[in-house]
């Protein structure tokens, strides 16, 4: 079985650029449009990675690295931020979070899938 992804971006155009990509490779994918919307899907299922941005509404993406850290199925579950955020600061602040990764789109889809690759092991 492939494993589970849980793509979280408020950009629906992202989100299915993201989706083809990974679902072409065979992913099961799951999404959601804020973080707040990703917690509640962690929480009902566990998958075997999240990709978030940061930049969203409700909860953004280091809000939610905290929050999925704070769930005992989710300690040790890769969290890879994709963002437009390119900052030593935010990456630290990710870092700090717990952020497993950091993708600066506009990704490339086979640089995405290496590094969802190498990080699921």
């Amino acid at each position: 079985m492939m494993p589970s992804i849980l793509a979280v971006d408020d950009s629906a155009s992202m989100r299915q650029m993201v989706i083809f990509t990974l679902r072409g490779a065979g992913y099961d994918v799951t999404e959601a449009s804020d973080g707040k919307e990703a917690l509640e899907c962690a929480q009902k299922q566990k998958y075997d990675l999240v990709l978030s941005d940061v930049n969203m509404p409700n909860m953004n993406g280091i809000e939610l690295v905290k929050a999925l850290r704070e769930l005992a199925d989710y300690k040790f579950v890769p969290v890879l931020m994709l963002t437009t955020e390119s900052t030593g600061d935010m990456k630290m602040q990710g870092k700090q979070a717990g952020a497993t990764g950091w993708i600066v789109k506009p990704f490339n889809p086979d640089q995405l899938l290496s590094t969802i690759r190498r990080v699921l092991g």
